[in-house]
């Protein structure tokens, strides 16, 4: 069995930032990148808007350079999933296996009866590593439509973030699916570069809040379909078509486009540890700077004896951090995700240092 002071579970901008700081503080940490290591970025070719890199860079070359930093400052990296945690005690428990019958898939796209099966027979075995502290960066992923060539042409044509990505389609012709606050706010970033922007509505009402939904309606670049979804994406090399469906009649209609925004979503990756962590109402962790409800009544309890919150990002577990897009309710961009990477290391030394 492994031991360590900091355990890193997730890679990604958060936790390959969080390696890097927590490596220079000589905490010999152990990441955990998971068997698909780089989250989101692994999928973005081009990403324009991180700083320092005037021309652009390509998102698994970030992340791989990214990796090679935080392996130079002594972080151990284990292109291993953490399978199950319990945060009962310290040192906390992780398991890295899997249980006799079970793999990747289990984790990733399992029923909630299928990880339950999954997590009790994993914690019948004994565990792999204990930690003095935990850093977890688990990431989230965008729920997808699961249609006929989505996932081929994503960073192709396909884009599940139009802030990172509405550059590269100015003077295009772009569809996003949704229709919530995020589908809204996508269709706006896409107004200031796209000639035009049709929003398929798979409802007949949108959910987003009155003041976005009438923000697109005004907006002269865009058009609203309602009781419309995708069917399927089409194309060579990169996205060419698509072929529309009506949620009601089920008619197919093709519709010629060069860029398609899915905006339905995201889904937090929080099942390893299930309940033991507080989170909100969309399954995201509420740290104490969380800005929701949970996270000012968290941050209001940490208040220290100079008036300031203590280790901002604490989770409801002392001893355990989170940081990036499982925290992010609002901003999904790998520069906000590096920088709460480097607050959770720099909290997770400091709470060290105190004990």
């Amino acid at each position: 069995m492994q031991q360590t002071k900091v355990a890193i579970v997730g890679s990604g901008p958060s936790g390959y930032t969080a390696g890097i700081y927590a490596g220079r503080a000589s905490l010999q940490p152990i990441l955990f990148a998971g068997e698909k290591s780089g989250g989101q970025l692994m999928f973005t070719t081009d990403i324009e808007n991180y700083p320092g890199f005037a021309n652009g860079k390509n998102g698994p070359e970030l992340m791989m350079e990214m990796r090679a930093q935080a392996e130079r400052f002594g972080t151990q990296i284990k292109d291993q999933y953490v399978t199950g945690l319990d945060l009962s005690a310290r040192p906390f428990k992780l398991w890295t296996h899997f249980p006799e019958g079970f793999t990747g898939e289990a984790l990733e796209n399992g029923k909630p009866e299928e990880l339950e099966a999954f997590q009790t027979k994993l914690k019948a075995e004994p565990h792999d590593v204990e930690a003095e502290s935990v850093i977890l960066t688990v990431g989230a992923h965008s729920k997808m439509l699961g249609v006929p060539g989505e996932l081929e042409f994503l960073g192709r044509g396909v884009s599940t973030c139009a802030v990172c990505d509405a550059a590269f389609y100015r003077e295009k012709n772009t569809i996003v699916v949704g229709g919530g606050d995020t589908a809204m706010e996508d269709t706006l970033a896409l107004t200031k570069f796209a000639a035009s922007v049709l929003v398929l509505v798979r409802g007949e009402k949108m959910r987003a809040s009155k003041v976005m939904q009438e923000r697109v309606m005004q907006h002269p670049k865009v058009k609203i379909l309602y009781n419309m979804t995708l069917g399927e994406v089409r194309g060579e090399g990169v996205v060419k078509e698509v072929e529309l469906l009506n949620t009601q009649t089920q008619a197919k209609s093709v519709q010629p486009i060069d860029g398609v925004f899915i905006a339905i979503g995201h889904v937090p990756m929080t099942y390893v540890f299930g309940k033991q962590l507080q989170l909100d109402g969309h399954g995201y962790i509420v740290t104490r700077q969380s800005p929701g409800k949970e996270g000012v009544e968290m941050a209001r309890a940490a208040i220290n004896a100079e008036g300031r919150v203590s280790f901002p990002t604490m989770t409801s577990v002392e001893g355990v951090f989170a940081a990036g897009d499982v925290v992010d309710t609002r901003y999904w961009q790998a520069v906000t995700a590096a920088g709460q990477g480097c607050s959770a290391a720099i909290d997770a030394e400091r709470w060290l240092e105190g004990r």
